[in-house]
């Protein structure tokens, strides 16, 4: 469990195929901090810690979390966002992710506004009912909050801070990012399929 508060960028020092992918990440922090079986969600994606040096950590991508997600894309070079998994008691700055990937989306469009950014995009279709807007969805792992939504996507604001301290700010139109609903709004919308089932 996560929060969508990015609290590192961490940069892919390398990609080996392995029915599936193990991904070395190079970060700044001590990464023998990390337990060995700890789960770090990248990008929004949790995985599993392998491995771990002083400045660097391994992780398996399995076949089915590459078909569902950016992973299938990451190279050596690439920046993540790095959250932690949640502990009790730590506060909870955005809102409850789960780290698994309800689709992956692309980015249809920035503008400025103000030192800020709004940002939109596109949605598959069987995300759309659980987007809303002043609702909560983790972009590539970040917490934000819904401004518009349509048919062909949505709309966000992204502050200074969040551009300058996670991926976003690098974001351009086109790229793919993942995306995972709010839970609550997953719950509801499974009770309401329920309720109509009967």
């Amino acid at each position: 469990m996560f929060t969508g508060i990015v609290t590192h960028l961490g940069r892919i020092l390398s990609v080996a195929e392995a029915d599936g992918r193990e991904i070395t990440v190079g970060v700044d922090f001590d990464a023998r901090e990390l337990p060995v079986g700890a789960s770090v969600a990248h990008d929004g994606v949790c995985l599993t810690v392998l491995a771990t040096e002083r400045d660097r950590y391994r992780v398996f991508v399995s076949p089915e979390t590459l078909a569902r997600t950016t992973a299938a894309f990451w190279k050596a070079g690439d920046l993540l966002n790095l959250e932690r998994s949640l502990r009790l008691g730590d506060e909870l700055g955005g809102h409850l992710v789960f780290g698994h990937v309800d689709a992956v989306g692309r980015v249809t469009a920035v503008e400025p506004a103000g030192e800020g950014r709004v940002m939109r995009f596109s949605l598959p279709a069987e995300l759309a009912p659980l987007v809303a807007v002043k609702g909560s969805i983790a972009v590539d792992g970040v917490s934000l909050t819904v401004n518009a939504v349509d048919r062909e996507g949505f709309a966000v604001m992204v502050i200074p801070h969040t551009l300058a301290v996670t991926t976003l700010g690098r974001r351009r139109v086109g790229d793919p990012v993942n995306l995972e609903a709010d839970m609550l709004a997953r719950y509801v919308a499974r009770q309401l399929a329920v309720r109509d089932e009967h």
